[in-house]
């Protein structure tokens, strides 16, 4: 086994994050780069630093995600999502269906299942948690996260609901029962119908006007009267009445029709 496959076997091992999945090509220059910055010759003298220096772990980590994201991400949303938007859903239907769409690594749906673990028992709620790129999902599923992604996670859910095992910080398998992974594409699939809440924040922005325009249709469809969905700071609906939607509060959308 040649320096560099030992390099993602051994990953492998400590991480549980699988290296292998992405393109050989792509993914052995990346890490050469990352390798030879910090001064290392080879891998294996690399992999033994990085298990020695957290910094040097959290930078690679770091770098093997494309999709930059964080745990509640804009607190005062989430904020208002724990105290507003999520009792009132609870008001009239016990059991809640949630959709985290557009995933990526898995800070939001995790974040979901934080916060309504304090609201309701967990047998009550299902998260479907979607993604269309397969690899950030097995990463997702990993649940093993860097200083920048936890920076804005409350002490007492940091507490309760992850471990530090010396390569990073990795959600609790209590909590990872809560969410259920699954490839998706937001563009080309027909949607489940039902859901209480559809969360898909900073993803928007990156489609064409005609591309929103069909999804805040299809997210409508998807939603149960009164069920709301939730968007990014940077993608406020100007005209939610449009999609059958009326403005809850700012970045929230209530299903009227």
């Amino acid at each position: 086994m040649g320096d560099y496959w030992g390099f993602i076997e051994n990953i492998k091992k400590k991480t549980g994050i699988d290296l292998s999945l992405y393109k050989e090509a792509q993914m052995k220059r990346r890490l050469t780069s990352l390798r030879d910055k910090r001064g290392y010759h080879d891998f294996t003298t690399y992999f033994q630093a990085m298990i020695k220096n957290h910094e040097l772990f959290d930078e690679f980590l770091e770098r093997m995600t494309i999709n930059v994201s964080e745990f509640y991400r804009n607190p005062k949303r989430w904020e208002i999502l724990e105290s507003k938007i999520l009792p009132r859903l609870l008001e009239t239907n016990k059991r809640l269906r949630i959709w985290s769409a557009a995933c990526s690594t898995g800070e939001e749906p995790y974040t979901l299942a934080m916060i309504i673990s304090k609201l309701a028992p967990r047998s009550n709620v299902t998260i479907l948690a979607t993604d269309l790129d397969k690899v950030i999902l097995e990463r997702a599923k990993v649940g093993l996260y860097t200083d920048r992604s936890i920076k804005d996670v409350p002490k007492e859910m940091f507490n309760k609901h992850f471990d530090n095992d010396g390569m990073g910080y990795r959600i609790k398998d209590d909590l990872k029962k809560m969410i259920t992974f699954r490839q998706g594409n937001l563009l080309s699939d027909r949607f489940e119908n039902d859901f209480d809440l559809i969360v898909c924040r900073n993803v928007m922005i990156y489609f064409t006007e005609e591309a929103k325009h069909e999804l805040y249709h299809k997210f409508c469809k998807a939603l149960r009267t009164d069920g709301v969905l939730f968007v990014g700071s940077t993608e406020q609906i100007f005209n939610p009445v449009e999609y059958g939607f009326a403005t809850e509060d700012t970045f929230f959308y209530r299903k009227k029709i």
